[in-house]
């Protein structure tokens, strides 16, 4: 097969943030053509969308429902479905999708509950097709450099992590004035059990464990709702226990007013220390008691995953879409490859994966568990 992999997206019309990212982020390699989609909760504004994105008018349908439907009938039909809605629409159409031989990328989290979850695990198990979750700051180099270090001994025993998000967008109650991304992200009917927690903190939770290839074992967490009237937590503080014996801190806030997206994390190790900047991400700080090395793009000795992950020549961002689209790239890859009966080598499977996804709702889960509970420690797979 030598053609662009084919998506369809649900979700990401009019008025979507995240679904422009997505499709910008699919682009950027010119390995991925959007072809259909359900773009909007009602077949009328999902046309229009759709012209918007100069889709053809017979391939934009009126949910997913009917677009897994149709597709299926096509000789050219869709490869995969992209999934950018609201936490609580991400289960239905990826359970259908996989159950008529679609591959699936979809936003985190994952689902809207860890039951879910792990049907959609079983799903994908059952049937070999290729799952991707969009936990795009793992697809910076600098970020793929960090984890290289790690694995490769320079930091030794890891004994410390800690990762914070803080957000100030929501220092006040914006759902109240109209705003969709705030309205949507503070409702428990479509956010789930989460706010903040659910939103950001299972990004810095992916991130940790993705970097120093250790799992959280148990939490203590301080779970708040500062902005009156609002429904879901906007701040949490946490501890972290890994299973190596490291300690760590997880701080999450969408009321850190002045803050835009300051992802951010330290770790250290019994023979030195990284450092890496969401806002500054072409630089990776690694240090000790008497060195000092700042890793930035396309300068130096990096690791293949680092390089494979670069697009432009040194001095130039790479950034926040470029991050996105290496998940989208390594996700059409993977696909291509096993629709010509190929096996995807290391560098191709590196991205989130359904597995990442139950992670993250083990997390959200026992976040809450724990801010509710009066016990000091809670085990990351309980269920409170």
């Amino acid at each position: 097969m030598a053609r662009k992999i084919r998506i369809g997206m649900v979700g990401g019309g009019r008025g979507a943030f995240i679904g422009a990212v997505h499709r910008t982020a699919a682009a950027i390699d010119g390995e991925i053509e959007l072809v259909c989609g359900a773009f909007s909760s009602t077949p009328e504004k999902s046309k229009a969308s759709g012209e918007d994105l100069m889709i053809s008018s017979d391939r934009c349908y009126g949910d997913f429902t009917e677009m897994i439907q149709k597709e299926n009938l096509r000789e050219d039909r869709m490869d995969a479905i992209s999934i950018v809605t609201p936490n609580h629409m991400h289960f239905a159409p990826a359970k259908m999708a996989l159950e008529n031989g679609f591959h699936v990328i979809c936003d985190k989290p994952v689902t809207f509950t860890l039951a879910e979850a792990e049907e959609l695990k079983t799903l994908v198990e059952k049937t070999g097709l290729t799952f991707a979750l969009t936990h795009n700051y793992t697809g910076y180099p600098m970020v793929k450099q960090a984890r290289h270090l790690v694995q490769s001994g320079a930091l030794g025993k890891i004994r410390k992590v800690v990762v914070e998000y803080p957000q100030g967008w929501l220092s006040f109650l914006e759902e109240k004035k109209g705003y969709k991304q705030a309205e949507w992200r503070t409702d428990p009917a479509r956010s789930g059990i989460a706010g903040a927690v659910g939103d950001i903190g299972t990004h810095a939770e992916n991130l940790a464990e993705y970097i120093t290839g250790l799992k959280i074992t148990e939490m203590c967490a301080d779970v708040s709702t500062f902005v009156e009237g609002r429904l879901l937590d906007d701040d949490a503080n946490i501890l972290l226990r890994f299973d190596n014996g490291a300690k760590g801190i997880l701080h999450c806030s969408q009321i850190c007013n002045g803050d835009e997206n300051n992802l951010n994390i330290r770790i250290s190790g019994e023979l030195g220390s990284l450092q890496w900047f969401q806002m500054e991400p072409n630089s990776l700080y690694h240090r000790t008691q008497t060195f000092s090395k700042t890793y930035r793009p396309s300068v130096g000795e990096l690791c293949e995953e680092a390089k494979a992950s670069i697009r432009l020549p040194a001095g130039h961002p790479e950034g926040y879409l470029e991050a996105f689209a290496n998940i989208y790239k390594n996700f059409a890859r993977t696909v291509r490859k096993r629709m010509n009966g190929e096996e995807p080598t290391a560098l191709d499977l590196d991205f989130p994966t359904i597995e990442d996804g139950i992670r993250g709702m083990q997390f959200v889960e026992t976040v809450i568990a724990s801010g509710k509970s009066s016990d000091k420690w809670i085990s990351l797979t309980s269920k409170g």
